[in-house]
């Protein structure tokens, strides 16, 4: 089955009871038994929800993997992760990553004895110098949240299986469309759904895909102990979102290509941040790995300053500034005074993460637009 099948009818089929061809929202939080424990498959929401388990069919197909769990929101997904972990253990991770991440790693799970290394990831043999027998986790992001560094992971997996270590690929920028980590050897994929796979910035929404069977059991009962767990009407919104996401994937793609060809060559401009050029170090890993450059893009202003980059973010009239990414409009945000505002400031310097990065997020519009609407923004420094 091909992606474009795959997202209208992977793991899904017309309701049992009704027909109905798109998945009802079962909006319960209970169900009828006919006698104490024997019911239809369903005793309690929390627990198993028709609508959920629709939607975990759906993403478990997209990416080719045998289990998924939705949770709340992308958070809730990391967290439950966390929760396989004991005091004692260590995780590696990309220096470069989504600030909610670090956050939780480090103000949450560090006081309880876990132990995090924020390392390059550029070289994959970075890794095997912080491996030792307390590590449990390899925790990758790729392309990077902001600065759109590409992380091997074929390679990367490799090591960590050699090295009898989990390894995790959040794929929240990529989408399914774009990437299928499992496929590359990771054991676990982590999405926040609110983004590409929502794709309307209407729902908040995360989940976890993985193959092993004892893995899935692992979560899953974290998932139902913790209650970490999204509403039918969520799990509907994620399930409508997926039917697009290869269109507007695509075409997030396309425009980003072109927005960024437009910015590099723009006077006020010093940098801009996006596999697709061919001088990006990531750009040939990139291109084995992904089908395309995907639509997020991120770029430095020559006046290097966090009062230019405002004066830009505060007068676009099509990027809307706001965090999050990956909806049918286009986001423009600050990721030093925004996303990622809870790393240290000396941790964002280290990876390029200026006060005057601006990071986009391309939405459907047309591409002609959004290009005007930056210049014109651009012109008021």
């Amino acid at each position: 089955m091909k992606f474009a099948t795959k997202v209208i009818h992977g793991g899904l089929k017309p309701d049992p009871l009704t027909g109905a061809v798109m998945t009802p929202i079962y909006q319960t939080s209970t169900f009828a038994q006919e006698s104490p424990g024997v019911h239809k498959g369903y005793a309690y929401a929390r627990s198993k929800n028709p609508t959920r388990e629709a939607l975990e069919n759906s993403l478990a197909a997209l990416e080719n993997g045998n289990h998924a769990i939705s949770f709340g929101s992308g958070l809730a997904a990391q967290d439950a992760v966390m929760k396989t972990l004991s005091p004692g253990d260590e995780v590696i991770s990309t220096s470069d990553l989504y600030g909610g991440t670090y956050r939780q790693m480090m103000k949450v799970y560090a006081k309880y004895g876990i132990k995090f290394h924020f390392i390059n990831m550029d070289d994959p043999q970075n890794i095997q110098s912080h491996i030792n027998g307390h590590t449990k986790l390899i925790w990758l992001e790729t392309p990077t949240n902001p600065m759109l560094s590409i992380v091997d992971i074929e390679a990367i997996t490799k090591i960590a299986r050699a090295n009898g270590v989990l390894s995790l690929v959040d794929n929240t920028f990529s989408s399914p469309y774009l990437q299928n980590p499992l496929n590359l050897g990771a054991d676990i994929v982590l999405h926040s759904a609110t983004k590409y796979l929502g794709g309307h910035s209407d729902v908040v929404n995360g989940a976890i895909i993985v193959n092993d069977q004892e893995l899935h059991k692992q979560i899953r009962f974290i998932q139902n102990s913790c209650g970490a767990i999204p509403g039918p009407q969520d799990c509907f919104l994620v399930l409508r979102g997926i039917k697009t996401l290869h269109l507007r994937v695509q075409r997030a793609c396309d425009s980003a290509r072109l927005i960024a060809s437009h910015l590099a060559g723009h006077d006020k401009v010093s940098r801009v941040f996006y596999p697709g050029f061919t001088d990006h170090k990531g750009h040939e890993v990139a291109k084995r790995q992904m089908r395309d450059f995907g639509g997020m893009l991120s770029f430095d202003l020559k006046a290097n300053t966090q009062k230019a980059s405002f004066k830009v973010l505060s007068n676009t009239n099509y990027f809307t500034l706001a965090e999050s990414l990956g909806g049918v409009e286009s986001l423009i945000g600050h990721p030093a005074s925004m996303t990622h505002a809870s790393i240290p400031k000396e941790e964002r310097i280290k990876v390029g993460l200026t006060d005057s990065l601006i990071r986009l997020s391309v939405g459907v519009e047309d591409p002609d637009d959004l290009i005007n609407d930056l210049d014109q923004a651009l012109s008021k420094i």
